[in-house]
Parts: structure tokens; C-alpha cells; sequence
């Protein structure tokens, strides 16, 4: 009953209260603004700056790519929310943006895997570095998590777009996530939820355990030096890396290591702004303040820009 294949749905945003929407707007501007102009500028740095032509910065450069597209999936829409106070988004609308919000958060999820391959291969095997991570392979790596991260997202938008959904529905959201959508239909979403937690389940957890069992390698490698000197700067190389994944991964398993169509509650939005806004947009920066061949790239765009002046 009252039951469409392609229904409007309300997204409710981050309160119900409308005084808080104006200083929400503000902050979250800002903080996309920040994430756009972070992004742009390391993607800038690692491409004009042909010392950092090497594999941990073209890694670094796809993350700053996928970070830079993974705020806009989300954010300009629920700044438009905040602003209007109008959170209504067509099926089609929410299909495409589930669809792009799967597609970079697994991107995310691979590349750290990738980077932390890299930090291995690098650390653990010096020597054979360049022969392990040539420019071929390491293309192959990236291309490879974009196709899998394509495929995974597409299953999950072609089984959400034959599922019925009660007409005129309000999402608890910012954004349209897996778990809001399914608790609003009114099909059988036993498919979609195995599915869902067979595919996505096994990404995050492989992805994590290579991440683990790298650092694993790494610190054992460490533990080996015999200088201390030494042991801290094979762990400067890693401190960036190891900071964005446990911002990362705190937010994403708080969320989604759990039934898709189980509650949805306020703490999970609140975790969703972290790792959908938050973490892209201090991922830049983590990378830059603690890298000291970015910050000289950096300064050399910054001192042309002012000559050009």
C-alpha cells in the first residue's frame, strides 16, 4: 500500500531544530571549502613538483583525488538543505548519490590498503623498492581498486533501484545511506542486506587486515634497527598514513559494522559527518604539516604566485 518504485524522499539533514541551521551551514562551508582548497593544493604540489613523482606521492595524489570528489557527493547537498531548509531529492538523485558516495568511500578504504603496501615494500625492502613498485604496477593497483569499487557500488545501486519504497518518505540523514534507505522500504531487503554485508564487509576487513598485517611487517622491520635515529625516521614515513587510518576506520566501523536496517541513531550521523567531511578534509593537511617535502612544494607555488603578483 502507498508503496513507489520511484518515490520522493526528505532528507532531514543534521537537526530538526531551524536556529541551528544557519551556524550549521557556516561550519560545515567552511569546513568544505577547507577540504576543496586542501585537496587541490596537494594534488597541485604532487603535480608540478617532479621530486615528488614517486609512488607513495602518486598514491597520495589518487587519495587527495577521491577525498576531493567524496566531500562534493555529500556536502553540497546538505549545505543546499541547511541554507533553503528544502531536503527533498528525487530517486534518481539519491540512486546517483549513494552510488558515488559507495564507489569513493571503498576508493578510501583501497588506497589506504595500497599506501600501506607501499610503506611495506619500502621499508621492509629497500632494496628491491624500485624493482616492487614500478610506475606500471603501481598504476595497476589504483586502476584495479577503481574497478572493483566501481563493480561493488554498481550490484548495491541496481538492487536499491528495484526495491519499492513508501511514498514521500523522511530520511534521518544528511545524505542517502544504505541503512536509512533500506529501514524505508517496503520490499524484501534480505538480498540487499546479505549482499551488502558479504561485499562491503569483506572489502573493509580484507582492506584492514592487509593494512594491519603491513604495519605488522613495519614494525618488526623497526624493532630491528639498531639506532634510534634510525627506528624514528623509518616511522616519520608512516606517521601521516597511520593517523588518517585510524581516524578513518574508527568512523567507518562505528557505523556500518552492524545489520544495514538495524536503528539508525544521532551518534551515527554524527560519526557519517566525520568520515564523510571531516576526515577528507584534515587529510591534506595531516599529509602536509608532517611532510617536508610537500611544505617546500608548497612554499616554491606559493613564492611563484607571489612573484607573479
Amino acid at each position: 500500500m502507498n508503496c513507489s518504485q520511484a518515490p520522493t524522499f526528505i532528507l532531514l539533514g543534521l537537526s530538526s531544530d531551524a536556529e541551528k541551521w544557519q551556524p550549521l551551514f557556516s561550519i560545515f562551508l567552511v569546513l568544505y571549502l577547507l577540504g576543496l582548497l586542501g585537496n587541490l593544493l596537494l594534488l597541485l604540489a604532487i603535480g608540478t613538483d617532479v621530486h615528488l613523482h614517486t609512488p607513495m606521492y602518486f598514491f597520495l595524489s589518487q587519495l587527495s583525488l577521491v577525498d576531493l570528489c567524496f566531500i562534493t557527493t555529500t556536502a553540497p547537498k546538505m549545505l543546499e538543505a541547511l541554507w533553503t531548509g528544502d531536503g527533498s531529492i528525487s530517486f534518481s538523485g539519491c540512486l546517483t548519490q549513494l552510488y558515488f558516495f559507495a564507489v569513493f568511500a571503498d576508493m578510501d578504504n583501497l588506497l589506504l590498503a595500497v599506501m600501506a603496501i607501499d610503506r611495506y615494500a619500502a621499508i621492509c625492502h629497500p632494496l628491491l623498492y624500485p624493482l616492487l613498485m614500478t610506475p606500471c604496477r603501481c598504476r595497476v593497483l589504483v586502476s584495479g581498486s577503481w574497478g572493483v569499487a566501481h563493480c561493488v557500488s554498481l550490484t548495491h545501486t541496481l538492487l536499491f533501484s528495484k526495491l519499492y519504497f513508501h511514498n514521500n518518505q523522511e530520511i534521518p540523514h544528511f545524505f542517502c545511506d544504505f541503512g536509512p534507505l533500506l529501514l524505508l522500504s517496503c520490499s524484501d531487503t534480505y538480498l540487499n542486506e546479505s549482499l551488502m554485508m558479504a561485499l562491503s564487509g569483506l572489502l573493509a576487513i580484507s582492506a584492514f587486515l592487509c593494512i594491519v598485517s603491513s604495519y605488522g611487517c613495519i614494525f618488526y622491520a623497526v624493532a630491528k634497527v639498531p639506532s634510534a635515529q634510525g627506528k624514528r625516521k623509518a616511522l616519520a614515513t608512516c606517521s601521516s598514513h597511520l593517523s588518517v587510518v585510524l581516524l578513518f576506520y574508527s568512523t567507518v566501523f562505528a557505523t556500518y559494522l552492524k545489520p544495514p536496517s538495524s536503528s539508525h541513531s544521532s551518534q551515527e550521523v554524527v560519526a557519517a559527518v566525520m568520515y564523510t567531511l571531516v576526515t577528507p578534509t584534515l587529510n591534506p593537511f595531516i599529509y602536509s604539516l608532517r611532510n617536508k617535502d610537500v611544505k617546500s612544494s608548497l612554499r616554491r607555488i606559493l613564492n611563484m604566485v607571489k612573484s607573479q603578483d
